[in-house]
């Protein structure tokens, strides 16, 4: 199979919050990509928070394997050597190009990018705030007018990434910056599942709705563009997130609205019209793009690639032993926040290592609509240690059996397959509390060498 060209469109804090997914949500053009292509239910991430979940679909690891166990503008920093995908495929003759937004790095040269379409990138001496330009509107436009300008003999390899749906900063908190698009009323919006129907959630969720269309805009300009240009046939375009809402009990959270993420693919006449139930990882979404553009996938990697489930043509795909459970974690945001889950088909085990409140609250989601709702009644009470669930009979993970005997085989198996999984990994956490970054400048001993990497200044 001729290599082909790969377009991975990618936004903030989406989940699977499309029409596609069954949300009632106006997103035409991300259904029919689905409708003609391969559409998974049941993707998950490594983390739900940005930069150390994009580490992981970049890599192919977890991120307190490549170093990134908080956000990219707080310090934290893919580990020394770590290569990413665009790397990989501009080696291997790939043009590579990033449009909009990328939070793995501070310090984009790392990347390895031929080409980086931003004016004003995310940077070692920039704000987050520039992340906010990344428009999907603007962002697709961009790259219409790269295919349109460009001569593409070589394959190539788009990062196309839109700031949407991240809150910003507005009225004293965060929201979704409503004057910017066209939300709909509050009351004409359903109501979040896991969520209760109150006043506050409910105009988040109707400012949510306008980001979302916003996204949808976005990819119809990238896939006219491709067809336009004549590429259609010759692409796999990928669509994905990198977490949950940014709504209480999912950013932030292990649950299954924070890890759970849209995962599309589509390229015709090798990827037929399908839906996937199997369990997967984002991991392993690094390994398929490898494979697919016939790069090895390297061994030492958590990743593993499924293209043989989606993929047909000519290519020499690897075997695929589908995942029966996938891990979770998060470490550092805004706060201490160390967790660690596994989730198999039926049951979730999340492993607590800090005292903490029953609910995290990433502060964007603290100062939102929503957050104020229900904060008090989340930071009122702490959180237990060890949580367990039956998601059969208990998809909204409401009821914690971890202390009912009538569990205590599936609480202690998952707590072993946790413990092994940790411990292959070289999980910190197995050693003790892990230190925040600028832990130099806490400690009166500074100078112990127990922070992070220092990454030089690009050049």
């Amino acid at each position: 199979m001729t290599v082909p060209n790969v377009v991975l469109i990618h936004c903030h804090d989406l989940g699977k919050y499309l029409g596609c997914y069954g949300v009632d949500a106006e997103t035409p053009r991300l259904d029919v990509l689905a409708s003609e292509g391969a559409r998974f239910d049941r993707h998950f991430v490594t983390a739900p928070q940005c930069s150390p979940s994009r580490g992981s679909l970049l890599t192919g690891t977890f991120p307190h394997e490549n170093g990134l166990m908080g956000l990219a503008h707080g310090n934290w920093e893919l580990g020394p050597g770590e290569r990413v995908l665009p790397d990989y495929l501009s080696e291997a003759g790939y043009e590579t190009h990033l449009f909009g937004l990328q939070h793995v790095t501070r310090h984009p040269s790392r990347l390895g990018y031929d080409r980086i379409h931003i004016d004003d990138a995310l940077t070692h001496d920039a704000p987050t705030s520039v992340h906010e330009q990344a428009r999907a509107r603007n962002v697709a436009d961009e790259f219409a007018t790269m295919l349109s300008d460009g001569d593409h003999d070589d394959p190539f390899f788009a990062s196309v990434g839109f700031f949407e749906c991240h809150r910003v900063e507005e009225n004293g908190g965060f929201g979704f910056d409503a004057e910017r698009y066209d939300p709909p009323d509050p009351e004409d919006v359903e109501p979040l599942s896991f969520l209760p129907d109150l006043p506050g959630i409910r105009a988040d969720t109707a400012g949510l709705v306008g980001m979302v269309e916003a996204i949808d805009d976005g990819v119809g300009t990238v896939l006219d563009a491709l067809e336009d240009a004549g590429l259609t046939e010759e692409t796999l375009v990928v669509f994905t997130t990198e977490h949950g809402l940014a709504f209480p009990r999912a950013k932030g959270c292990c649950y299954d609205p924070g890890i759970e993420a849209a995962l599309l693919m589509r390229h015709p006449g090798v990827v037929d019209s399908q839906v996937r139930d199997e369990l997967v990882s984002n991991v392993d979404v690094f390994a398929t793009l490898l494979e697919v553009a016939d790069v090895p996938v390297p061994d030492d990697i958590s990743g593993e690639s499924f293209a043989s489930l989606v993929f047909d043509g000519d290519g020499d795909w690897s075997a695929y032993e589908p995942r029966d459970r996938i891990f979770a974690g998060m470490t550092w945001h805004d706060r201490y926040n160390p967790i660690r889950a596994v989730r198999t088909d039926r049951w979730k085990y999340v492993r607590n290592f800090w005292h903490l409140p029953l609910v995290y609250l990433t502060t964007d989601v603290y100062t939102s609509d929503a957050g104020r709702e229900l904060r008090e009644e989340y930071y009122g009470e702490q959180r237990p240690y060890v949580e367990l669930y039956d998601l059969e009979s208990d998809p909204h993970e409401r009821e914690n059996l971890a202390d009912d005997p009538a569990f205590d085989d599936v609480r202690e198996r998952l707590r072993d397959d946790l413990v092994e999984w940790m411990a292959e990994t070289g999980d910190p956490l197995c050693e003790g509390p892990v230190l925040p970054n600028d832990w130099a400048e806490i400690d009166v001993s500074a100078g112990d060498g127990r922070h992070n990497i220092d990454v030089p200044d690009d050049e």
